[in-house]
């Protein structure tokens, strides 16, 4: 029995689809706090971890006034700042796209903001869809909750 959605609108296939461009929806969950704070987003498949960290602190009404890292496959992205060493090498998060985590099959990741408060933030990467042309992007789709007052000290 063929599939009664439209092509764009496919879940993700036990295999991965080759595709030229995609679309990928994104569902961001604020952890450790109650109620439940979430959004879904649409992202292209070629925006660079620093252009997703703008898309994620403007859909989750964070200010972006500190600092921010991304935990992917055990490696850690963010901005390598000579006056905050890492414990852990930080990739320069400018220099990567999420293409590469989805062509490895990587489909959850976990976004850090503000390390005092330490606000954890799991990405699951929902759907894979064909590239649809005149769209705008980045789009918030849906969302659920307000994420906390910053600088409150964290869940």
């Amino acid at each position: 029995m063929a599939s009664r959605r439209p092509a764009a609108q496919r879940a993700i296939p036990g295999g991965l689809k080759e595709l030229l461009a995609a679309d990928l929806q994104l569902r961001v969950e604020l952890l450790h706090v109650e109620p439940h704070v979430w959004r879904r987003v649409i992202v292209p498949e070629a925006v660079t971890l620093s252009k997703l960290h703008q898309v994620l602190q403007t859909a989750m009404g964070w200010t972006d006034s500190h600092l921010h890292e991304y935990v992917i496959a055990r490696k850690h992205y963010g901005i390598p700042d000579p006056d905050w060493p890492s414990e852990e090498p930080l990739q320069d998060e400018r220099r990567v796209q999420l293409k590469p985590f989805i062509e490895a099959r990587v489909r959850r990741f976990t976004y850090l903001y503000d390390f005092g408060d330490g606000w954890e933030h799991s990405v699951h990467i929902e759907r894979i869809d064909d590239a649809i042309s005149g769209v705008a992007y980045p789009r918030l789709i849906e969302a659920a909750g307000r994420c906390p007052p910053e600088d409150v000290g964290g869940p």
